[in-house]
């Protein structure tokens, strides 16, 4: 066993990389939850935006491309869910569960011929003088876009719920629709819009392992990353800040088992596989002993007659 291989800068700049694809995702399923709509499509659309980007990246020659098509991707399989949902009045949870279904089969269909194709390369955003800098440029400052992406999709996400009047409408939908409908609100538009929004953003994370994490397409390669993003908006009590803590969380543990994997530590390796999830929801569920609530409409369905 030979600890002293792995590098800490290096770990840490690949915690920040692993943990990308997982926040993106999470912070679209926040928003979709805190319209009071639970979508368990979440790896569904996940894998979708996988194949979606990867294809159109390989054919245009374009990662930018791919991430857009991924984004269409993922929110066009939303639509299908929010169209179940939100108009034929079907239950979430099993509507969620199909579209998981449905989007595995999917992407195992249209991704038959990308095997052992290798996508054109993400470009890292190497700031002049910055990236030179030691240790902290190579862990903040070498990176691609869509790491500075989903750091600012947090903080975006924080503020538009915080301060927008869009965010504090769509906070007021997912608590009582009944109520935000009474005050003319348009409630199902809301949720098919959040819904949308949850969808793009989880085809993205998807795009994301595809294009720059393992940068191959491989059947069934989000790997129960959909999942975790699931339990990270609970854990985390629907707040961004702590879906960026366990997300990097996540991430870290990932890349730490990696590592003492390649080190030769006398751990079994199914062991080390499964740390990341156990010690995420551990820790997750520590984090959310604050009693704070899900979102009382969650899950609710909206009769617009009312």
């Amino acid at each position: 066993m030979d600890l002293s291989a792995i590098n800490p800068v290096l770990l840490i700049a690949s915690l920040m990389v692993a943990a990308t694809a997982v926040m993106i995702a999470a912070i679209g399923e926040l928003i979709v939850e805190r319209a009071g709509v639970l979508n368990l499509g979440v790896e569904g659309m996940m894998i979708t935006g996988a194949i979606c980007g990867f294809a159109v990246a390989v054919q245009t020659g374009s990662p930018t491309a791919g991430f857009i098509a991924a984004a269409a991707g993922g929110a066009a399989l939303s639509m299908l869910f929010a169209f179940l949902t939100q108009f034929a009045l079907a239950n979430q949870v099993a509507s969620g569960l199909a579209l998981t279904l449905f989007g595995l089969g999917l992407s195992a269909l249209l991704g038959q011929g990308y095997q052992g194709i290798k996508p054109p390369s993400t470009p890292r955003l190497d700031i002049p003088v910055l990236s030179d800098l030691p240790w902290v440029g190579r862990i903040v400052f070498g990176h691609d876009l869509m790491v500075y992406f989903g750091l600012a999709l947090v903080a975006a996400t924080w503020a538009f719920l915080k301060y927008a009047r869009a965010g504090l409408v769509l906070r007021a939908v997912g608590e009582n629709h009944d109520a935000a409908h009474a005050l003319g609100y348009k409630v199902v538009r809301i949720r098919v819009l959040a819904i949308a929004f949850g969808g793009a953003m989880a085809g993205l994370g998807g795009a994301y392992i595809s294009l720059v994490r393992v940068p191959q397409w491989t059947e069934g390669m989000t790997a129960g990353i959909g999942w975790i993003a699931l339990a990270l908006v609970v854990f985390a009590s629907w707040k961004p800040w702590r879906v960026l803590l366990g997300a990097y969380l996540f991430g870290g543990v990932t890349v730490l088992q990696l590592n003492l994997q390649a080190a030769g530590i006398a751990i079994p390796v199914e062991y080390l596989s499964m740390s990341p999830y156990i010690i995420t929801i551990v820790v997750l569920v520590i984090m959310s002993a604050d009693k704070s609530r899900a979102p009382a409409s969650l899950g609710r369905i909206f009769h617009a007659t009312h």
